[in-house]
């Protein structure tokens, strides 16, 4: 027996000596081992799993106790969540950054805690995009480029970008991916599903497969760096109306899937706000032109570029005229909204700012809420019931709402859950637009405008005028489609002057003039 254990232990020691040589050989790192992300994806699930399963044994439920224990090991969760997505980096950084953007539909102490997943991306050795570009081009870095800047000017989860000039002496960004993400995205996404499938198992009310269909599906559209181009110049055509709005030009002799070099576009984080002040930008404009951008994007065209992220938002004074520009950049995630979708969605919000909750109850159980559908209309407008029901558009926000909805995401995680599979998958990532975008009014302190409900009925209007129009076989009707969707518009901008007119020193001069003019006929 000792002698078997022997020579088990000599061969043992040959093969772990013989696999060190070859893996020192092969300068691979251990993270890249899919064996080694499977365990430690697997460890994390495990000790996630094993908090929430025996936390509560001793406390009793729905107390306040209870509440501020569940609070405690959220918190603990999202910390393990968090160094997990560091340790295995790539896809599992993307579906954190993801999960992080849900301000509204998950609870604060996990959105709070992988918002950090934005500035911890890793960065690839200068060796690495050398030989991708080595690889793509078919050329040494000098040969292309006259200079490269090594430091990255940022870092994301799938790819680096780089300043540099070319020979013509055009500076450009050159958006490098990380070698090694291609080939371990399908292995991570596969993990996942089997760990979110096991966690489902043990916990029937959270089901998140509709994070792991989102990422299966969108995932091989975000590593292709040409399918990103061509986005980036059909927004670009297609807004081009909007002076304001730049999407960088692409250089498509220097592209490839994992290459994309395009015009250097520089400005400050639409969230930086020492910027903001220092260039003199208005935070109500530049709100409200984003909310322009964006309403065109879901409302008319089905077209949207869902990873407005304040690293891909940029904002900039244009030194020629002195408007504030809009720069859009990583058009890599876009949602392509079907007609009926589309439609049925420009119904549900107009009913939501005109307060029609006969009309909202409708087409939220036509979109698949079902009795969810009080949830859904919170859900999507981030705000409370009490709040829809007064009419959103007239019931500005105010903190102790906010931190309301946010506490309120972890109470009713299980319904959040339930809500999320059942809507169609066009939606999901709709709602993490929604969540971005109110994330850059919160830190612009511009919740409280109405110029994005203006906006959002504006164009809601507009698209169903249009769709209408497409149905409509006689011309008669046409045109009357036509008037009534002008009086409604010319409405709107009316309603609009009125709002700034109260709001403005004139409006109030003007106020106080009428006032005493009809107190002095009087």
């Amino acid at each position: 027996m000792a002698a078997r254990v022997r020579r088990l232990s000599a061969v043992t020691a040959v093969v772990l000596a013989s696999s060190g040589l070859y893996l020192h050989k092969k300068q691979l790192d251990i993270n890249d081992l899919s064996v080694v992300r499977f365990g430690r994806a697997a460890a994390t699930t495990f000790l996630i799993s094993y908090d929430y399963l025996t936390a509560f044994r001793h406390v009793e439920n729905d107390t306040e106790e209870y509440w501020e224990l569940k609070s405690k090991v959220h918190k603990r969760s999202a910390e393990r969540l968090r160094d997990l997505c560091c340790a295995n980096r790539g896809t599992f950084i993307k579906v954190g950054q993801h999960l992080a953007a849900l301000d509204y539909l998950l609870p604060p102490e996990y959105t709070s805690t992988l918002k950090v997943l934005h500035s911890r991306a890793p960065q690839s050795s200068m060796q690495e995009i050398r030989q991708v570009i080595r690889e793509d081009l078919g050329k040494e870095l000098s040969e292309i480029f006259v200079s490269f800047d090594e430091l990255p000017q940022g870092a994301a989860s799938l790819a680096q970008v780089h300043k540099a000039m070319l020979h013509d002496g055009r500076t450009v960004a050159v958006k490098v991916q990380h070698p090694k993400v291609q080939t371990q995205s399908s292995k991570d996404i596969l993990v996942m599903e089997v760990l979110v499938k096991a966690v489902h198992w043990l916990f029937p009310d959270f089901a998140f497969m509709w994070l792991l269909e989102e990422a299966k599906k969108n995932m091989p559209l975000e590593l292709d760096f040409l399918n990103e181009g061509r986005n980036a110049e059909k927004v670009a055509k297609m807004l081009s109306h909007f002076s304001f709005l730049k999407v960088p030009k692409i250089h498509w002799d220097l592209s490839t899937k994992r290459i994309l070099t395009m015009d250097l576009a520089e400005g400050g984080q639409v969230n930086d706000k020492e910027y903001i002040q220092k260039h003199g930008i208005s935070v109500n404009e530049l709100s409200e032109n984003l909310g322009k951008i964006y309403s065109e994007m879901i409302f008319l065209h089905g077209f949207i570029h869902c990873d407005p992220h304040p690293g891909n938002v940029l904002v900039r004074k244009c030194p020629h005229s002195g408007k504030t520009d809009i720069i859009l950049l990583d058009h890599g995630l876009y949602q392509v909204l079907q007609t009926d979708f589309r439609v049925e969605y420009c119904k549900l919000w107009q009913a939501l700012i005109n307060r029609d909750l006969k009309e909202m109850e409708q087409s939220s159980r036509r979109l698949g809420a079902g009795d969810l559908y009080p949830l859904f209309a919170c859900v999507l407008t981030a705000r409370s019931w009490t709040a829809v029901n007064s009419g959103i558009s007239s019931a500005p926000i105010t903190h102790s709402e906010d931190v309301e909805i946010r506490t309120n995401a972890a109470r009713y995680l299980p319904q959040i859950s339930d809500l999320l599979n059942r809507i169609p998958r066009q939606m999901l990532l709709l709602l993490k637009t929604n969540d971005l975008l109110r994330g850059i009014e919160s830190s612009l302190q511009t919740q409280a405008s109405s110029s994005s409900f203006i906006n959002m009925s504006r164009c809601c209007v507009r698209a169903l005028a249009r769709h209408k129009r497409s149905k409509c076989r006689s011309s008669l009707k046409r045109l009357h489609l036509t008037v009534s969707e002008q009086v409604t518009l010319f409405k709107l901008t009316v309603y609009q002057v009125c709002v700034w007119l109260h709001s403005c020193v004139l409006g109030q001069w003007l106020s106080a003039l009428l006032g005493f003019l009809h107190t002095t006929h009087s």
